[in-house]
């Protein structure tokens, strides 16, 4: 037995001593990153650029992680009660707030570099700013556009829109009206996740939606600005038969085949899905990128831009950092703003001649990039909740005509009031 006890002391003491050797020594510091990145061109820019940076920095070694943003925010969730979440985490703004006002992620007021913080303008900041803090350095975005067969505009004779000249939510609506016919369509909405379609584009026309109180407290209000976008779209599908109710519960991608195969003349998606297009669209297929329709504010629209962002637990945020700042260096950013088919926010970046050529509509993305702002729910505590558990049902039953607009009014505002209310007691 003490033959036992000894030999077990003794392998201890051994450990401890390797422990505090290894500690004294040194050892270079490994952070892991887990990114969303998803195409194949932009996981590609992504681990180029972790490769690059162990090649330039040996004390500090990066490691490249794989996460999915069909997952991201439970797996998170999980991963930050468990005490395992990696050092650097890539997710969007508007998954951010709970997040920050739970003590998940740290505040990276003091971490950030002076070129990064002046290099990506105010407005996309306030996208990751919570109370006093900054918890993400937004670095992607995306504006919505209208995709369309530039074939059958063409022959219509419609006027085309361009960022100096867009159209507006009742001329699109009625030039929607002018290509539909013989089982053809203007224009086919995918809104199997209608609520960020809908909040976004309504910043076009001055709707808010959530609105601040002297007291900090945040409350919805649907008024008549707010109306402008679902009105255009419930129009189009159950008054003027512009849009099918099919594509209604669908996700972009779900409406290209139909687009391909000249059922819809136009598609609202993502600016990134022209990635898709590109590698689906049969051989002579012509298309072109317009921008969303303009309302009484223009062509402004609500972006919840990816971010990158550093857990509170990490042991290394001063690391954390440094990799971030080398990571949206503007060249790195125009990289990975390449091989995500987005919009940089650096401005730095957005001069970058590669964003400005007419090909695959890059110059007119570019052009909106000026009129993107936060989106209205991204400092909203409860805003998953609520867009999950009321707006999203609402807005679909409104959208498919099962509802009307003062029953789309009174479950935004009386349902989606007592569920903000839970998380601002």
């Amino acid at each position: 037995m003490r033959t036992r006890l000894g030999t077990a002391v003794a392998v201890l003491l051994l450990l401890l001593a390797g422990c505090t050797s290894a500690s004294r020594t040194g050892g270079p510091i490994t952070l892991r990153f887990q990114s969303l990145a998803w195409q194949d061109e932009s996981v590609a820019a992504n681990k180029e650029l972790v490769k690059e940076w162990n090649a330039t920095h040996p004390d500090v070694k990066v490691e490249y992680v794989q996460g999915s943003w069909d997952s991201v925010h439970d797996q998170l969730l999980t991963s930050f009660e468990g005490g395992e979440a990696p050092d650097i985490i890539h997710d969007a703004s508007d998954d951010l707030a709970d997040f920050a006002y739970s003590g998940y992620l740290a505040d990276l007021t003091g971490l950030l570099s002076d070129r990064l913080k002046s290099g990506i303008p105010q407005r996309s900041w306030q996208t990751a700013t919570f109370g006093r803090g900054i918890y993400g350095v937004p670095f992607l975005q995306e504006p919505r556009v209208l995709i369309a067969n530039r074939t059958w505009l063409a022959e219509a004779g419609v006027r085309i829109p361009t960022p100096g000249h867009p159209w507006t939510w009742a001329e699109f609506r009625q030039i929607t009206r002018q290509l539909s016919g013989d089982g053809r369509y203007g224009v086919a909405w995918p809104l199997k996740e209608p609520v960020s379609a809908t909040l976004n584009l309504s910043l076009s026309a001055g709707g808010r939606l959530f609105h601040r109180g002297a007291d900090g407290k945040v409350t919805v209000r649907f008024g008549a600005a707010d109306q402008v976008v679902p009105r255009t779209v419930h129009d189009q599908v159950d008054v003027d038969h512009s849009a099918p109710g099919s594509t209604l519960g669908s996700g972009g991608s779900d409406t290209l085949p139909g687009f391909f195969g000249g059922r819809y003349a136009m598609v609202p998606l993502g600016f990134s899905y022209r990635q898709q297009i590109v590698q689906q669209a049969p051989k002579g297929f012509e298309w072109e990128v317009l921008p969303a329709p303009a309302g009484a504010d223009g062509l402004a629209q609500g972006v919840s831009p990816q971010t990158l962002s550093v857990a509170a637990d990490s042991p290394h945020k001063k690391e954390a950092a440094e990799f971030i700042d080398f990571l949206l260096r503007p060249k790195n950013m125009v990289r990975l703003a390449l091989g995500d088919w987005m919009l940089p926010t650096g401005t730095e970046a957005l001069k970058d001649p590669s964003l400005h050529t007419d090909r695959y509509g890059w110059a007119t993305g570019t052009a909106l990039a000026e009129y993107l702002s936060p989106a209205p729910a991204q400092t909203v505590r409860g805003y998953p909740e609520w867009k999950d558990k009321v707006a999203t049902p609402a807005l679909q039953e409104y959208y498919s005509g099962a509802i009307g607009l003062g029953e789309l009014r009174h479950r935004l505002e009386k349902d989606g009031n007592l569920v903000l209310a839970r998380y601002q007691r």
